[in-house]
Order: C-alpha cells, then structure tokens, then sequence
C-alpha cells in the first residue's frame, strides 16, 4: 500500500475571503449615466481583488458630488467639509499607517477651495491613492463653472460664458514638489480605469488619479469628442505604465512609448490641450514620505510617551 502525505493534500485558505458584496453599501444616488458609477465599480473591484479588509480600509471625502462615495463603500469612511479631504486623509494616515487609505474629490472641491491643501499633500507624499472626479463643472449645486471648465462654458454662474483659462490639473500636479505619481484615465474605458486605479493603489506614496468623468446633466458635450472621436485620445504605453490589455489597446489608434521616470516629457503631455493621455504620465518611487517620519513612535507605551514628553520639557527648565 503506498503511503500518503497528508501535509500534501492542505489547502491554505484565508480566514476570512471578502466579495464584492462586503463592499457594497446602499444605492448609489447619482444621475443615471454618470461616471461615478463606474468609478465605484472600479474601486469595489479593486478591494476584492486586493482583499482590502473592510474595517482597514477608509475613504476621506470633501463635498460634491463625488464626495458621496464612502457612502456607497462598506468600509469606514469621513464625509467632510468642503475642499478639507486632504488634511483629514493626512491627519488619518499620519497616525494610522496600517490603513488603505483613499482620496475621493472632485475638480472643484479639490482645485477650488480645496486647492491649498491639495499642493501640500502632494508635497508630502503620504501613501495613499488619490481619484479626481473631472466632469469640468459643479454638479451637485446645479451648474457653476468649476476651476476645470473649459473657456467659454455657459453655467449659473458665467451666462456668456466663462472667460478664464481652466486650471490643469495635471500640469499643476507636475509642478509641485516631491510628487510621485500622476496618472490620467477615464470613466467610458473601464478596463484602463480599473488597470490604472490599481496600479496607483500599488504605489508606494502619494498617487494622484486625474479621472476625465462624464456629466450628462449639466455637461453632457464636454467629452463627447473624446468619447466618439478616437483621434482626441492617446494610450500611453511603457513596460513601468499601466497594463493596457489587447482588446482596449486595438480600440485606440493612437499609442505613444512614454517612460513615466521622464518628468520633462509628461509635463510636455499634461499640457497638451488637443489630446488626452491616459495612462502613467509620472511616477518616482524614491520621493521622500512624511508619513513614515511619523511612525517611528506608533508603537510607544503611554509611559514611554509621557517620558519622551518630559525630557523634552526638561530642555526648558530654567
């Protein structure tokens, strides 16, 4: 009789496997039609696939719009006030860096009353994912110009138009220092939305997702171009960039060789306004992280922290 190895035949299982379903959280409230939509798909797979346990996993949000996502995630969450996101996500992951920590906001909350604190998130190049909701207008108070708008926009706010250059978010993000990862995707393409939402999950600092979103209520033309003219978009390729799989590749004629380390290159990109590309315009995963500079004392006991309090004290007894 020949002898079986037991050992062999055991299956290591997780204690603990989550669905999709551990990550749905009530009906999502936005217009039919709109991006978010298949941004919140995009994420729910994402923490599946990652096996993100829920109870360590947390999604900051301002207000707007897409700021209505930790309500659709069954993860914790922090609802907050208009434009602050980034210091409650900084404050979070300062003392928490145990957590998946995600950044959701919108082009106003973020570049608008927002914009000071995203410069210096950038800046300090704490580990989390960052998705930029673009629709290009304010959707959740019903149609102002929003600092993405594009000249001429005719909104509650500008009847004839707007008259100012928008902002671009991109470039701006290029521009500050000790950034680590930008990337472009779009709501329409969920393969390279999903493929570009992981891969600045998987990257070690501060990863800002530009997501060109659709508002089919207040701007349902602002990228039909780029929806119906394949011309206006160019996928970004690179062995180091985001895996664009063959069936969204051949969908595209447009593909450029672009190496993500080349600064020079991707700001020279960011700032084209006649094409859009999506993939990883920069990434560098050396940039210096202060939310390690913070941890170094996370694991102190009160009494180790009441005696690191007094010697400092100690400096300034008179």
């Amino acid at each position: 009789m020949f002898g079986l190895n037991l050992d062999a035949c055991i299956i290591d299982l997780p204690e603990k496997y989550y669905t999709l379903h551990d990550y749905e959280k009530g009906v999502a409230r936005w217009c039919p039609g709109c991006g978010d939509h298949a941004v919140l798909s995009a994420v729910q797979r994402l923490c599946k696939e990652e096996q993100l346990p829920p109870e360590k996993t947390m999604f900051v949000s301002g207000i707007g719009c897409s700021s209505r996502f930790p309500h659709y995630m069954n993860t914790y969450g922090f609802h907050g006030l208009h434009g602050r996101a980034f210091p409650v996500a900084c404050g979070i992951k300062f003392r928490r860096p145990d957590l998946n920590v995600f950044v959701v906001t919108g082009d106003g909350d973020c570049c608008s009353i927002g914009a000071g604190h995203w410069i210096h998130a950038i800046r300090y190049n704490m580990n989390m994912t960052v998705l930029l909701f673009d629709n290009q207008i304010y959707g959740m108070t019903k149609k102002q110009t929003s600092p993405t708008s594009p000249m001429g926009t005719m909104s509650n706010t500008h009847p004839h138009g707007s008259v100012l250059p928008p902002i671009n978010p991109l470039l701006t993000t290029l521009g500050v220092s000790n950034v680590s990862f930008v990337a472009q995707t779009a709501d329409w393409i969920p393969s390279h939305l999903y493929a570009t939402i992981r891969k600045a999950y998987e990257h070690p600092g501060f990863s800002f997702v530009k997501i060109s979103m659709r508002c089919p209520k207040f701007m349902p033309a602002a990228v039909d171009a780029k929806v119906s003219d394949k011309e206006h978009v160019c996928l970004l390729t690179h062995e180091n960039g985001v895996p664009v799989d063959d069936a969204t590749g051949r969908v595209f004629s447009n593909h450029l060789e672009h190496d993500p380390t080349d600064m020079n290159q991707a700001r020279q990109l960011a700032a084209n306004e006649e094409i859009s590309y999506l993939g990883l315009l920069y990434q560098n995963k050396a940039a210096l992280r202060y939310d390690l500079y913070g941890a170094h004392n996370l694991n102190y006991t009160p009494e180790q922290k009441i005696a690191a309090i007094n010697q400092e004290l100690e400096r300034f007894t008179v």
